[in-house]
């Protein structure tokens, strides 16, 4: 770090996958060199499959999105995928969504007008787009977690847009193999994402493997089962992870998967069934008791926590959560209308802020990529939450070489020092300002050792042995 205004860093580091869980730290992933790896950065939801409305000559700029994000110098995006092939949630208008993972060959039409599709014959071009992005993003430093499945197509989620299960290949209507996902007329296919239909399960482990014939030998992969699922689906979810697991070992490259929580549904998974699932990665949700938003538990080392913005207010945020969530030993990652998502204006929580310029949005970028610079800076294997050594809870730290402290309140705080001997070097950071400010040595050996910043607002602290 110097002195000065932090920037956009455009520092990108090559992939060096497959990734594994850290040896010497869990919390974190390894490289194929055993170098822990902090995954951090931005994520839009037309990354993979165009989502852009009504008007289907729009494309998606994909070498522009790298771009973009290599500007800032991040290492993690979520690989978007949508079931449906028209209508969502969030407008009544028709919305197409393409390319999907299978055909449409017909005979007779779908509810969209289109030839209706075979589930047993895959689309070249689903699997093509998804090889040539992903390969794409990991040639310029990002791991992506590839997404298998989505839980906001099986139903109409919001009461304000149109119901994207009319245009789910597992409708009735929209597919020639026989195949009802709605046998109880609910009017939905939640039942697609449990077990209660074996050829149902079976068509969806046959997808499964080709995305990963399509994508094993590629070294910057991670799976997702599927993102904001419904709590029924946990038994469907452990299936498919288990399924993932056992089909790699014929694979070269064994990559981690992991499953998400369902956001703010009353009904959606929850953090407990989270913490107990086979999962290598999970990202949590705001619960009582959980509170992730605003005093993140520490990470244990148990699973590999990349906290999501879009699980824990949908499309919010605030700079202090970032290295509240460093601070504790998670990932913290960014749900960013880069690309603004159609329709969303008719909610009031989300369509204020539903723009790539929005004021909330740069602060939280910049403040993702300082902590990955950061946490490129120190002995991240032997870097674990020490809350107890901070007097606001917030402290990442090697004791006696290396801390990374939080202050949210103006004035600072104390640090314990006792297991540093001599003198440490102290560097300020101002969130809001994105300033890098040198500050007084401190001498270790003290337990309340206090540390005041040289602006009057929350601060980070790095504190390091000379």
């Amino acid at each position: 770090m110097t002195d000065g205004q932090l920037g956009q860093t455009g520092a990108c580091v090559p992939t060096r996958g497959p990734l594994r869980r850290c040896a010497a730290n869990p919390r974190y992933f390894a490289d194929a060199d055993g170098r822990p790896v902090y995954l951090t950065g931005s994520h839009t939801w037309s990354c993979i499959q165009e989502l852009l409305g009504p008007d289907v000559r729009r494309v998606f700029d994909f070498a522009g999105y790298l771009d973009w994000l290599e500007s800032y110098g991040f290492n993690f995006i979520r690989g978007w995928m949508w079931e449906q092939t028209t209508w969502d949630n969030f407008t009544p208008e028709r919305v197409p969504l393409r390319p999907l993972p299978f055909r449409r060959t017909g005979p007779g039409a779908a509810l969209d007008g289109l030839p209706r599709f075979d589930l047993t014959a895959f689309d070249e071009a689903y699997f093509n787009r998804l090889r040539t992005r992903v390969g794409e993003a990991g040639r310029r430093g990002f791991y992506v977690s590839v997404m298998l499945f989505q839980g906001w197509s099986v139903n109409d989620r919001t009461g304000k847009g149109a119901n994207p299960w009319h245009g789910h290949p597992f409708n009735k209507a929209n597919n020639i193999n026989g195949i009802d996902g709605d046998p109880n007329g609910t009017d939905g296919g939640r039942r697609t994402h449990t077990l209660a239909d074996p050829s149902v399960t079976r068509l969806q482990e046959a997808y499964v493997r080709r995305v990963i014939d399509t994508v094993n030998d590629l070294d910057n992969v991670l799976y997702e089962i599927g993102n904001e699922h419904y709590e029924e689906t946990w038994p469907w979810q452990c299936q498919m992870l288990a399924f993932i697991k056992d089909y790699q070992q014929s694979k070269p490259n064994q990559h981690p998967a992991g499953i998400t929580s369902g956001g703010g549904g009353k009904d959606a998974v929850t953090n407990a069934q989270l913490d107990r699932s086979p999962a290598d990665w999970i990202s949590p949700r705001h619960e009582p008791g959980t509170p992730y938003r605003d005093d993140p538990p520490p990470a244990d080392g148990a699973k590999v926590i990349l906290a999501d913005t879009d699980h824990l207010w949908g499309m919010g945020g605030y700079p202090g959560w970032v290295w509240k969530s460093f601070c504790r030993g998670l990932n913290p990652i960014l749900m960013d209308p880069y690309e603004p998502i159609y329709g969303l204006e008719r909610f009031k929580v989300w369509g204020d802020v539903n723009e790539r310029d929005n004021p909330l949005w740069d602060p939280l970028r910049k403040n993702l990529a300082h902590s990955l610079a950061v946490a490129r800076s120190l002995d991240l294997a032997n870097a674990v939450p020490h809350g107890e050594l901070c007097s606001t809870g917030f402290c990442l730290a090697q004791p006696g070489t290396a801390y990374v402290a939080y202050f949210p309140e103006p004035g600072g705080g104390t640090l314990d020092l006792a297991a540093a001997a001599g003198p440490m070097a102290v560097e300020w950071y101002e969130p809001n300002t994105f300033r890098v400010v040198p500050g007084e040595p401190v001498e270790g050996g003290a337990a309340r050792s206090p540390l005041k910043p040289p602006f009057d607002s929350d601060a980070v602290a790095c504190v390091r042995r000379v």
